[in-house]
């Protein structure tokens, strides 16, 4: 019997998630007819084991190289018969054959030892003397010992948090790691994750650690339960819970040390500074392959600040850059053609795994990385144009600095302000207790599709600025890093600056596929980046000062690169606000030593001014392709 119209049509709705748990199917029916695993206390140079799973071809007649994932997440399923349903970083080198490692950190899950969040490198003094990094090159010493089959080079990778242990991995690393993959790695807390220049990301930290942060008394194969919010509304949640010093009271119940340490570190003090790996990214040895995502709403920073650590303080290291326009995590783990709204009119992820990331780790580990190298220097999807692009350089050499003035009448021109009489500054009110939401979705944390996210609803709210250029008559392509420099004003003592670059679609644009017929794609005003100061840090993020009223103030708020088209017909548009919530916390907008510790009765309303004459202008300072 043929299928009707609305089989049919059911069909064509439900084909990519057929296809998709086919595929799941397909890798977990592969891995247990090709791999065998095993399980494997290994013990570090302090006597302490940490829990490790192998999942090792069944082929014998060839050896393979290694590859490990080091993890606070939980390698499970744990025990005899429990097989995962996908490994490796993808299906593409599921199927090349390779020896698969995963190992719970110190302190999680089935692992012994007590847990440190991004636990400082040290100076080791004694041969048993142990960090990250020693417990790395203890595991890869056991794996190349200890599995059969193994051709003794080693490839690392790990997405987020892994990520990290990735970039630890590389400092000191064993001879036998040959290459390396810190993929959206957490870098330095505080701008990755919980921090944006001083400013607190409330949901994404107190979501993640109300359940991560909970102690562990001893090994377990279950962690603990995610927070129960009670609403699905996470800014009357948030609102409702008043100041961060009542999470403890209300939630919290001092049961999560980090927390505590957020609490008491609002600034950038030796505690954060000592969780920075930056600085110990010098002498690497092995290939290293850093991946992030344009969209990345947790570690954008990350991937950008250690590739380019890396290439400044290791000219010989072979190291490239891979930017796709994907949510935290999304080249592995969606087909990167669209994020939210947005599409990119082509399945970007697909396109990665096997040409990008499968090439790389073959060309090191199977290949002894002989011949040309595996990538070029920087792999770059260009949004907005939506093609990858190949650049010998990040950012790349021939771009031209321009400066994209704020005016009169919400205008945005590449033009300098001319001598003007009349105020030469907008205003607005910012209220704390009535914040600006930063998505319109009904949602408790930080949604990843906010990155691409319509901001109609923010352009149309009186507490935000908007200026934006004329319709543009030819395309433009920014590339690399991007400073916003304001001049402000404020009757109160201290405020947040949120800037937010965005593309403005014409009227006519084309409707996208995957979006239902209600969503309109016409005057679609795509954020392309954001970024929020704390103005307290304007002038330094470990010595915070206040602002004087009234006072006309420079505040500079550097946004992260991008590799944009603002393609003919749209507009470019700049918006600029103080709150953005629940994102970023509430800033009482009166000084206080620590916002963490402001009471009710500190928060204020307040008049804030953006400048934009000839004397004292603002803009947004960018590099023209």
């Amino acid at each position: 019997m043929k299928p009707n119209l609305w089989q049919w049509l059911l069909l064509v709705i439900l084909w990519p998630s057929l296809t998709a748990s086919a595929q799941t199917l397909s890798d977990s029916a592969y891995i247990r007819e090709n791999y065998t695993k095993t399980e494997h206390q290994v013990a570090m140079r302090d006597g302490t084991k940490l829990y490790t799973i192998v999942y090792a071809p069944k082929a014998s007649n060839q050896k393979y190289p290694i590859m490990l994932n080091r993890t606070p997440y939980a390698i499970g399923p744990y025990g005899e018969g429990k097989y995962k349903t996908s490994i490796g970083p993808s299906s593409d080198m599921l199927r090349e054959g390779y020896i698969f490692a995963y190992q719970d950190v110190r302190g999680k899950f089935m692992s012994e030892g007590a847990f440190v969040n991004m636990a400082p490198l040290k100076t080791k003094k004694g041969k048993n003397d142990w960090d990250e990094s020693t417990d790395t090159y203890d595991a890869i010493a056991w794996l190349v010992k200890n599995i059969p089959n193994n051709n003794g080079r080693v490839g690392q990778w790990g997405i987020s948090y892994p990520g990290y242990y990735t970039s630890v991995g590389l400092v000191n690393s064993h001879p036998a790691l040959k290459a390396s993959s810190p993929q959206a790695p957490v870098t330095d807390w505080f701008w990755d994750d919980f921090h944006h220049h001083g400013a607190f990301f409330l949901p994404h930290a107190f979501n993640f650690l109300a359940s991560f942060g909970q102690p562990r008394p001893q090994p377990s194969p279950t962690g603990a339960p995610r927070f129960n919010h009670g609403t699905p509304d996470g800014y009357d949640f948030f609102l409702r819970m008043g100041p961060l010093s009542n999470a403890n009271t209300l939630y919290l119940k001092n049961n999560v040390s980090f927390w505590n340490d957020i609490i008491q570190h609002p600034n950038y003090d030796s505690f954060w500074q000592a969780m920075n790996i930056r600085p110990h990214l010098r002498n690497i040895k092995p290939a290293v392959m850093t991946v992030g995502g344009w969209f990345d709403a947790e570690n954008l920073f990350g991937a950008l600040e250690t590739y380019k650590t890396i290439e400044k303080n290791n000219p010989k290291t072979y190291n490239t850059i891979v930017m796709g326009p994907w949510f935290h995590g999304g080249w592995s783990r969606s087909t990167g053609e669209n994020l939210g709204k947005v599409s990119f009119r082509q399945n970007t992820s697909e396109f990665y795994r096997p040409n990008i990331e499968a090439k790389f780790f073959r060309h090191y580990l199977k290949e002894n990385g002989k011949g040309t190298p595996a990538l070029p220097e920087a792999y770059m999807f260009n949004t907005g144009a939506n093609h990858w692009r190949e650049f010998a350089a990040w950012p790349p050499k021939n771009t031209q600095e321009r400066n994209l003035y704020f005016g009169p009448n919400g205008k945005l021109s590449f033009e300098q302000p001319a001598a003007t009489s009349g105020t030469g500054f907008d205003e607005f009110i910012s209220d704390p207790n009535k914040p600006v939401p930063f998505s319109e979705e009904t949602t408790v944390g930080m949604t990843r599709e906010y990155m691409t996210d319509d901001q109609r609803f923010a352009s149309r709210r009186p507490d935000v600025l908007v200026y934006q250029t004329d319709v543009l008559t030819e395309d433009i392509t920014l590339a690399g890093e991007i400073l916003s420099a304001l001049n402000i004003s404020t009757t109160g003592s201290d405020a947040d600056w949120v800037v937010k670059l965005i593309d403005v679609y014409p009227d006519t644009a084309r409707q996208n596929a995957h979006n239902p017929a209600s969503v309109k794609m016409g005057g679609y005003q795509q954020m392309v980046r954001s970024e929020v100061m704390r103005g307290r840090f304007r002038n330094s993020y470990e010595k915070p000062e206040p602002f004087t009223p009234n006072q006309v103030t420079p505040v500079n708020v550097p946004l992260q690169d991008v590799l944009h088209t603002f393609k003919k017909g749209h507009r470019i548009m700049v918006q600029v606000q103080s709150t953005w919530f629940p994102l970023v916390d509430r800033n009482p907008q009166k000084y206080v030593p620590n916002i963490y510790e402001a009471k009710a009765e500190d928060f204020q309303k307040a008049t804030h001014r953006v400048y934009h004459n000839a004397q004292q202008p603002s803009y947004l300072k960018v590099k023209v392709l």
